[in-house]
């Protein structure tokens, strides 16, 4: 029987973990992975979806950073 594995993400965490699964189907379309290759290709989409994390953070700004916490008041810049 395999082991049971607990998990508690962050909710940013399992948003990358879930765009590495999409890079990681991506990958392995139309071809069969072998267990030597598997390891590979889990470290290059999760690689490759922190890498998309880290781009979107740089180019897109979410609702909480345009609001001045304390009047409620947007503003540009930091």
């Amino acid at each position: 029987m395999t082991k049971e594995v607990y998990m508690h993400l962050q909710h940013s965490e399992s948003v990358v973990a879930q765009m590495a699964a999409t890079v990681f189907a991506g990958l392995i379309q139309g071809q069969k992975v072998n267990p030597a290759d598997e390891e590979e290709l889990v470290e290059r989409s999760i690689s490759i979806a922190i890498k998309l994390a880290n781009r979107a953070e740089q180019l897109i700004k979410s609702d909480e950073e345009w609001i001045k916490k304390d009047t409620g008041l947007a503003f540009l810049g930091g």
